[in-house]
């Protein structure tokens, strides 16, 4: 892949663009159910290009080593190519190296988050650290639209710490309401955590204005980036957040890395929250004092060639261009959510028409399953999620148990989303018909028999 893109100008990617992109994933040749496929799942798990493929495999053959622990050749090598990694990743997002933390996932950073300020709750990590500690009265604040990983290790913070866990709501369209934060920010509050992008919704959210009132009562803010970071540039000095997190694998990485970001100044303040070897400077039989970060939150044998995978990754979405990947998946979006709506009996959830969204909609087919919905589709190649995905309390709040999600990405193209929209068009048929025909072959009721149950 040869394209470079313009930082001034935001062009679509054009089609002849898209169709050389595709030849660079081996796996959207293939075909499913001898259909060819159209992958419309990337929202949970992204395709990988074969420079990504080939970076880790070439690690694994040429340079495989223990980092930060051996003197000799190979190992120096290993641990150069994963710091480099490291650099990649923090020049991704406009970070300081340093401030670049490698988990196996977003989930992970998450926790890593939560157990750090739960340690310090308990007195560990020392004067520093006391900024992290939370007791009874204090506030932890996140939104209705959060995934369980954004959510669940909150609710276990404020459990260990007696905090109390509140909670911005959505209205009906599935936006925040942003009125509710004159009462939900207040001088209690001490973590703000939010999405950057609902990975229901497909809705961006006002990170300024969040942050803004986090800071204007002194709380720290953690933005779950999973559904940004692969889609659009992301600058986290830009937006002022203390912490962010991400994962490799829906950004055509590897599975098994993730990114935790966090001022350098808060890293440093933190208890760990895994500890071992590599983390530490001094141990004895009764203590043990630690590195400064990111080292003293990678205790263990790293994920050394999922990592540099991650920085093959990035390097190829530079080469493309950030600005055009947003652009090329909101046409997308835009064009998923506007056919869908005009298929009868489907309700769209997310913003609406003419709103900005990312490249995804998850959508309710009157009377039918979304596992059913799933499963006719893959019947003809056509892979999307199926499911809560990961967000009961918004699916409550919205009225349905479960939604079919299409994702696209920048190797998605026009016609992938026309097939979906036939594809969706036909379910109600489909299972109408189903119905009439199971109707039709129920035996006929004798006289004899009414009345009797």
């Amino acid at each position: 892949m040869t394209m470079t893109s313009s930082q001034t100008v935001a062009q679509p990617l054009t089609h002849s663009e898209i169709l050389a992109i595709r030849e660079d994933f081996p796996i959207l040749s293939t075909t499913v159910n001898a259909h060819p496929l159209v992958y419309l799942d990337s929202g949970a798990t992204s395709q990988k290009p074969r420079a990504v493929l080939d970076a880790e495999r070439t690690f694994l053959e040429t340079e495989n080593s223990a980092v930060h622990r051996g003197a000799h050749t190979l190992a120096a090598l290993a641990t150069e190519t994963f710091e480099n990694a490291r650099a990649t990743v923090a020049r991704f997002i406009n970070a300081a190296d340093d401030e670049i933390v490698w988990t196996s996932n977003a989930t992970e950073g998450l926790n890593l988050i939560a157990y750090a300020f739960s340690n310090a709750s308990v007195g560990r990590g020392g004067i520093e650290a006391k900024r992290f500690a939370l007791s009874p009265g204090d506030e932890i604040l996140v939104t209705e639209m959060e995934h369980h990983a954004n959510l669940i290790p909150w609710q276990e913070l404020a459990a260990r710490t007696g905090a109390t866990l509140r909670f911005v709501p959505i209205d009906d369209g599935g936006s925040l309401r942003l009125e509710s934060l004159d009462e939900l920010v207040n001088a209690r509050t001490r973590i703000v955590a939010f999405t950057h992008v609902s990975n229901v919704l497909g809705v961006i959210n006002p990170v300024e204005l969040l942050v803004a009132r986090a800071r204007a009562v002194g709380a720290l803010v953690v933005l779950d980036a999973c559904q940004s970071a692969p889609h659009f540039a992301l600058d986290v000095a830009a937006l002022d957040v203390d912490f962010a997190v991400f994962s490799g694998h829906k950004m055509l990485g590897p599975t098994g890395v993730g990114v935790l970001y966090g001022r350098s100044e808060l890293l440093n303040a933190m208890p760990p929250f895994l500890t071992g070897g590599s983390m530490i400077t001094t141990v004895t039989m009764e203590s043990a004092e630690f590195l400064p970060a990111p080292q003293r939150f990678e205790a263990g044998t790293q994920r050394v060639s999922q990592a540099i995978g991650l920085a093959a990754a990035i390097d190829y979405l530079d080469a493309v261009g950030m600005d055009r990947i947003a652009a090329h998946e909101s046409a997308l979006g835009a064009k998923l959510a506007d056919g869908l709506r005009a298929i009868p009996g489907v309700r769209v959830l997310g913003p609406g028409p003419g709103e900005a969204r990312v490249g995804l909609a998850s959508f309710d087919v009157a009377g039918i399953h979304s596992h059913d919905v799933g499963q006719f589709l893959d019947d003809r190649g056509i892979a999307v999620r199926v499911g809560h995905h990961c967000t009961q309390p918004l699916h409550r709040r919205l009225g349905v148990v479960s939604t079919t999600r299409a994702s696209a990405y920048l190797y998605t193209t026009d016609d992938e989303v026309d097939e979906l929209l036939a594809g969706v068009a036909d379910v109600s048929a489909f299972f109408g018909a189903a119905r009439r025909g199971a109707r039709d072959e129920r035996p006929a009721e004798r006289p004899e028999m009414r009345g009797t149950l």
